[in-house]
């Protein structure tokens, strides 16, 4: 192999981060419900929440259990449509553990594409039930007028979300 030392192995896990994100979204040999957000997932997201959305220690939350919770309230769903468009930073319990990170905003994608992409997370990652609709463009659309930054949108999510220690 030719090039500096460490190319091979930062091209290789993000390889097989790439691979690992389509095989993780779902239980074994079943296709991601959400295929466009799963691969919107695998592009913008993976990188920091892992491959599977279970997050990486130090760097950003697991997305297996509170897309599903947010998914089924009107406030939740808003949570979710903020926190792709304007991102999020700052300090944010999860399951007990603490976060402090900055996560950049997606705003450049389209409404369907990040409807796709929160219901990859809701639906194939976090296994929302039966009973929650998924999200739809015109929820991204409606939040897309807002512009808040990322404080602002953590400061919503203590109104959707219970406090942790």
């Amino acid at each position: 192999m030719t090039g500096r030392a460490g190319e091979a192995p930062v091209a290789a896990s993000a390889a097989g981060l790439a691979a690992l994100a389509l095989a993780g979204s779902a239980a074994a040999d079943t296709p991601p419900a959400y295929p466009q957000g799963a691969a919107s997932f695998q592009a913008s997201c993976a990188v920091c929440h892992g491959a599977a959305g279970a997050g990486l220690p130090s760097l950003a939350p697991p997305l297996l259990s509170y897309p599903a919770r947010y998914a089924a309230s009107a406030e939740g769903r808003r949570q979710l449509a903020m926190t792709v468009l304007y991102g999020m930073y700052g300090d944010i319990a999860v399951d007990g553990k603490h976060y402090a990170f900055r996560m950049p905003d997606f705003g450049r994608l389209d409404d369907a594409a990040l409807a796709a992409l929160l219901n990859f997370v809701v639906f194939d990652l976090a296994h929302a039930p039966a009973g929650v609709p998924p999200l739809a463009p015109t929820e991204i659309a409606a939040e897309r007028g807002h512009a808040l930054d990322g404080a602002a949108v953590r400061e919503h999510r203590k109104s959707v979300t219970p406090a942790e220690p």
